[in-house]
């Protein structure tokens, strides 16, 4: 039904490097900071396989330490665009990435506000006094050496609720929560939270039967992304998603098992490293994954 929406031309067939298979590079940049316009805050691995109809989601934690590029894997597109982005991913997954697409955070907020906002389930209650104001970044805060005015105090209940887009953007982007939840892989499981409530919000009648939400999706998409995808490729890629049980999306991050913060590090930040000193495990763990 989408393709009544969109041109013709939109529908060159998309190149498939297994068969089946079609693996996808999301990355998610602060496009209102423009020092740090090209960190990627969210690094999401999509595998999605039209014949067996499955979807397969892994988050990376942005503070993954990459040997290779003596940096942190959130620095990749900074210093290479998309040919670092995804040749770091490849080899961190042991996975062929078909392509990349980097979609700013305020096109992420308009996206949801779009189809009306999104219902999502928070598994925890949690509290972050230092959630980062836009546009007040170098505020000198009238000499407070705290820098308190720059930071707004966040708070979310568990349960079930409704999230607009700026709602929704607090609530994956949150890094310094209290406990737990202020845990990288605490911030993977609710970006992963967050994606199953836009799916399941996309699948609805009210989205997939009016043509406004869709084209205004597809306008987003085209101003505030920046992808390898050709235009001619939209329509396919629509053909691919609707062929997907999302309902049975797998969804996984790189987690403690795998990567730990050490308690002191050469680069002399905070960043995650694998336990086995190489991503051989890491590649193994995605492989069975992908199963």
């Amino acid at each position: 039904m989408w393709g009544y929406y969109i041109k013709k031309s939109y529908f060159k067939k998309l190149p498939e490097k297994e068969p089946g298979r079609t693996n996808f590079l999301l990355l998610g940049v602060n496009d209102s900071q423009s020092e740090v316009a090209d960190l990627t805050d969210t690094i999401i691995f999509l595998s999605v396989d039209p014949v067996a109809k499955k979807a397969y989601l892994v988050s990376i934690p942005r503070d993954l330490w990459v040997p290779e590029m003596q940096a942190k894997i959130n620095t990749a597109y900074h210093y290479g665009g998309f040919d670092l982005a995804r040749k770091s991913v490849e080899d961190i997954l042991g996975q062929k990435i078909d392509r990349v697409v980097v979609l700013g955070f305020d096109g992420f907020v308009e996206a949801v506000d779009i189809i009306g906002g999104v219902e999502v389930e928070v598994l925890k209650s949690f509290d972050d006094y230092k959630y980062p104001i836009a546009g007040k970044e170098k505020d000198l805060c009238n000499g407070d050496p705290s820098y308190r005015c720059r930071y707004e105090h966040i708070h979310f209940d568990a349960g079930r609720q409704e999230m607009n887009g700026t709602t929704a953007l607090k609530f994956v982007r949150s890094r310094n929560a209290e406990g737990e939840e202020g845990t990288d892989f605490a911030r993977s499981l609710r970006q992963q939270q967050l994606i199953k409530a836009v799916k399941e919000k996309l699948l609805t009648k009210e989205v997939m039967f009016s043509p406004e939400k869709i084209s205004g999706l597809i306008g987003v998409f085209k101003k505030v992304t920046k992808s390898d995808i050709d235009p001619s490729e939209y329509g396919s890629l629509l053909v691919l998603f609707s062929k997907i049980d999302w309902d049975s999306m797998k969804t996984t991050s790189l987690g403690e098992d795998l990567i730990f913060h050490p308690a002191n590090h050469s680069s002399k930040q905070w960043v995650m490293v694998t336990r086995t000193g190489d991503w051989q495990q890491t590649r193994d763990f995605i492989k069975d994954f992908l199963k």
